[in-house]
This record gives structure tokens, C-alpha cells and sequence, in this order.
């Protein structure tokens, strides 16, 4: 039969769009469902924040009558301005095992970014590296932790066959049932700390508004030359405060100050998909409740950011960071976390998680690129 590829225009599309995942990942159990609320805003192109700036199109692939994949084509223009580059983005990717549906989404993908202009296609990036990026290529075994994509072993297949190569990977790094904080990370603290100008301090939450400002000003400072990396706007940052606001435990979100002033920041977050994996995406009527009790017993932390100033790199305020994450998350009952995503380019971070933290990389995700 046919492959049709339509955009999303009306709510029932959309439904569609949003509800695909629930059937391409039926049986996998380690697939976990977001909450449809948020997805709902996420696609809302009136109020997500990246549509201040930038644009998507949502397509749907159709096959004898049944949708079989969905697929989003980004043009990112804050991407466009710093890096000049005539890179598109597809985001948002999923398929069932056909590589003629899979093809027929992506070649979609590629006419849209074609026809603004644009000469090379790269993803997956949901928007953008400030969203979930990158496509799973290992440790299906495992559930994805919080705001970090998962999917099916043959997506790589797909991609690869349709003429995607590797651009960059992204690790993630994993802490698994510590029951106290390894030695060599308390003994290079110690040494940090004989000589360190610097402070580090929880966010302070009855402030929030200036800390999240101090946050958007590291961030944006810190990341600017890392590959790919975008600055956040005004309400982006906005989101990132409601956001830190729901789940957000103030002694595992750190500032480093000198004098007062922000020089690097470090958040980390409670893995909530282990309760969300209970609710199948929706918090009425039970779900809610089922969210509360499961959230009470989650023990492991995501390190979601972490960067310190150019000038005041090498300072070992990384590992100081790290130090209090760890000390404060094991008083919480939290003895598991994961540092991710870091660049595979980015050896003083691996470093530092290898040599002093003792960890190693557990996943992988890849992002691809294809001129158009």
C-alpha cells in the first residue's frame, strides 16, 4: 500500500501525533510514558517558548488507513544566528520497523528544511540541545531517566539506511547503588579546598527569581562553546524556573559564587520517570495520586547541568559540585545518578567522572547529519 505523508493540521491529527508512541512501544517495558499534558504544550505552537523564535512542521505518516510514524522538520533560527551553518533539525521521530515509512518521513523532513534554504538535515533533536536529543544506539535493557529519549534498537537501522551519518555522540555517565562517597572524590576536595577562592551553596528558593537569573547567566555563558549549543531565552528560562519549581530538591541545584558573583552552576533532579513508568501519561483521575507514592521512594538523581565559567575552569569547581550532589543525595535516600549528556569531545568532564568519580560510560546517543 501507499505511504502518505500529511501534516498536522487538526486536533485529531494532533491526538494522533501525540498518541503513536503508546502503540509503537506497547510491549517494551521499558519504555516510559510522558504525560500527555505536557506533550499537549510542548506541540502547542501559541504557547512553547521555542516558537517565540523559531518553527517546526509535525508530519504523520499514514498506511492503508492506520498511522505508522510521525516525524517533526525544526528550523531552529537561534541555531541559524550563532552558527551560520544552513543546518535543519528533525525531532520528535518515531516508526514502526519499515525502512519505506521510515524513508518516506525523513525524505518529508528534508524537503521542509530544503525549502527554506537550508542544505544539511541533522537529528534527532527535539527542538533543540536545550530539549531531548539524540537517538538511543545502546542499553535498550535499561529505562530512559528523566528527560533523556528512548527507542527501539532498529531506529538506528532506519536512520542509517536512509542516508544519516554520525556527527556526535553523547554519553551518559552512571552512579549505581553507592553507599557512601568514594574516597578519591573526598580526598581531591580536600586538596580543592586548602586553595579554592570559591564558594558553592544551594539554591535558595524563597529567591528564586534571582537565582534562576544567576542560572540563565552561567548557562548561557558556560555552554556557548560547546558543539551545537544554544542559548536560552527569557521564556525558556521562565519554563526552566516552573519547571525547577514542581520537582526541583533545593540541596541538589548548586551555585558557585566568587565574591558574590555566579561562576558556575550545577542542577540535578530527581529521576521521576520511575514514577511516571506507573501512570501511562496521565495524572486524572488516579494517576495522580499513583505519581505522590511512587515519587517518595525514587532513588536516583539526574545531573541535567553542569558548567563553570572559561576563567574559572580547572578551579576544581566540577568536582566540588559533584562532592555535594553526591553527600547531599545519599542523605536523601538517593544513592544512584547519571551524569548526562556529556559531548564525547568533552574530556575534562569525562576525565574527571572517570579518574575521581570512578564511573563509566553506560549509554550512548547519536546524532546524525545528511546534506539535502
Amino acid at each position: 500500500m501507499a505511504i502518505e505523508i500529511f501534516s498536522v493540521k487538526t486536533k485529531k491529527e494532533m491526538r494522533q501525533f501525540i498518541r503513536l508512541p503508546w502503540e509503537i512501544y506497547k510491549d517494551d517495558p521499558n519504555w516510559v510514558p510522558p504525560l500527555i499534558s505536557e506533550l499537549k504544550k510542548t506541540f502547542d505552537k501559541k504557547k512553547f517558548p521555542f516558537f517565540e523564535h523559531s518553527d517546526a512542521e509535525f508530519f504523520l505518516a499514514r498506511r492503508d488507513g492506520e498511522v505508522v510514524g510521525r516525524i517533526a522538520a525544526i528550523n531552529n533560527k537561534n541555531h541559524l544566528k550563532i552558527y551560520n551553518d544552513s543546518i535543519g533539525f528533525f525531532g520528535f521521530f518515531e516508526s514502526i520497523n519499515d525502512q519505506k515509512v521510515a524513508n518516506a518521513l525523513l525524505e518529508r523532513a528534508e524537503e521542509w528544511v530544503k525549502d527554506r534554504g537550508l542544505k544539511r538535515v541533522r537529528g534527532p533533536e527535539n527542538y533543540s540541545q536545550n530539549e531531548e536529543c539524540g537517538l538511543l544506539i545502546d542499553a535498550f535493557d535499561l529505562p530512559p531517566v528523566i528527560k533523556m529519549p528512548y527507542n527501539p534498537p532498529y531506529y538506528q537501522t532506519l536512520i542509517e539506511s536512509a542516508g544519516f551519518e554520525k556527527i556526535m555522540d553523547l554519553y551518559a555517565y552512571k552512579i549505581h547503588g553507592a553507599t557512601k562517597i568514594p574516597e578519591r572524590l573526598t580526598n581531591a576536595v580536600k586538596r580543592i579546598k586548602k586553595f579554592c577562592d570559591f564558594t558553592v551553596r544551594p539554591i535558595n528558593m524563597k529567591k528564586l527569581d534571582e537565582e534562576v537569573k544567576k542560572i540563565e547567566i552561567v548557562y548561557n555563558a558556560a555552554w556557548s562553546e560547546n558543539w551545537g549549543a544554544v542559548p536560552l531565552t527569557e521564556k525558556e528560562v521562565e519554563e526552566l524556573k516552573k519547571n525547577l519549581k514542581q520537582i526541583v530538591i533545593p540541596d541538589l541545584v548548586l551555585i558557585a559564587e566568587i565574591n558574590g558573583e555566579p561562576v558556575g552552576v550545577s542542577i540535578a533532579i530527581p529521576d521521576i520517570n520511575e514514577a511516571l513508568i506507573k501512570i501511562n501519561g496521565r495524572l486524572f483521575p488516579f494517576g495522580i495520586f499513583k505519581l505522590l507514592w511512587y515519587s517518595r521512594k525514587i532513588k536516583c538523581a539526574r545531573v541535567l547541568i553542569m558548567g563553570v565559567l572559561k576563567e574559572h575552569r580547572n578551579k576544581g569547581i566540577d568536582i566540588v559540585f559533584y562532592h555535594e550532589t553526591f553527600k547531599n543525595g545519599l542523605k536523601r535516600g538517593i544513592n544512584e545518578g547519571e551524569m548526562s549528556w556529556i559531548l564525547e569531545n568533552n574530556y575534562p568532564i569525562r576525565h574527571a567522572l572517570e579518574k575521581i568519580y570512578g564511573t563509566s560510560i553506560y549509554k550512548t546517543y547519536r546524532l546524525y547529519e545528511k546534506e539535502v
